[in-house]
């Protein structure tokens, strides 16, 4: 592992993942004071397919957003097409293991080393909004937001979309790698869905937000209100915003701030 300072704030890491069998790379935002305490509430800012670990400092402004508030922001790498998920891999698994990499090699990484505390949450866009809440379903995560995000991923079309986005975005990688075929591997696929792992989000506290104004944005609209839904029926409080806005930086920078004193008040951080 290595490490680079790019400037006051920002702190690139570069990791050998034995899950992913590759190296990787995470940006942090460190805040005011970094090496005066061990345990800083943790914001974790995942991306959506075909960015990157840098996309979030250099598309919206987080470091802005985040410069007078007492709180680490991890941006790590989750691959173009990686759906934050261990890749079912026509039933072999192996690697890339993007889940794994992010909470079993990580995030302890980051308690360890990087003077991360316990309390965490986490948000993202499009892919990375989906990523937050499988996330968040795991139990580790204080709150979670999602932007746009495909939280249900067996809605009509969208499997379709999970297809064309990785057949395109990842030219010559096999879709089916990530969770087989939706019909076949329909239990792999609904172990990855937020849908249906919405029960597991007891006691997290949630956002969610989808705008109308694209193709891919009204489809994932569509499949932000229909987790909303289930949420309502299993009786967990959720803040939602369904707006008019593409599937765009512009879109998930404003949904950033709206959801931010949400974010930070459950971890215990304040926005300045």
């Amino acid at each position: 592992m290595s490490e680079r300072r790019l400037d006051e704030r920002r702190l690139e890491l570069t990791i050998r993942s034995r899950a992913l069998d590759a190296t990787t790379k995470v940006r942090l935002l460190l805040p005011r004071g970094w090496e005066s305490r061990t345990d800083w509430p943790v914001l974790w800012l995942l991306h959506g397919g075909l960015d990157d670990h840098t996309s979030w400092t250099a598309r919206t402004d987080v470091e802005a957003l985040t410069r007078g508030t007492g709180v680490l922001v991890v941006m790590p790498d989750g691959g173009r097409c990686g759906s934050y998920s261990d890749w079912w891999n026509g039933g072999e698994g192996g690697p890339p293991r993007w889940e794994s990499y992010h909470l079993k090699e990580l995030l302890p990484l980051l308690e360890a080393r990087y003077r991360a505390g316990p309390r965490q949450a986490v948000a993202g866009y499009s892919m990375g909004g989906q990523g937050a809440m499988l996330y968040a379903a795991k139990g580790r995560f204080e709150a979670a937001a999602s932007f746009s995000g495909a939280l249900h991923i067996l809605g009509p079309g969208v499997p379709q979309a999970v297809m064309a986005g990785t057949a395109i975005g990842c030219f010559g990688t096999d879709w089916k790698r990530i969770w087989g075929d939706p019909e076949e591997q329909r239990e792999v696929w609904r172990a990855h869905n937020p849908y249906d792992l919405a029960g597991e989000l007891k006691g997290v506290r949630l956002y969610v937000s989808a705008g109308e104004g694209d193709l891919v944005e009204d489809l994932a609209n569509r499949a932000a209100r229909a987790f909303a839904g289930r949420l309502e029926e299993l009786g967990l409080p959720v803040r939602t915003h369904f707006h008019q806005g593409g599937h765009n930086h512009t879109s998930w920078q404003r949904e950033l701030h709206r959801a931010y004193p949400l974010l930070m008040s459950a971890i215990g951080a304040r926005p300045a």
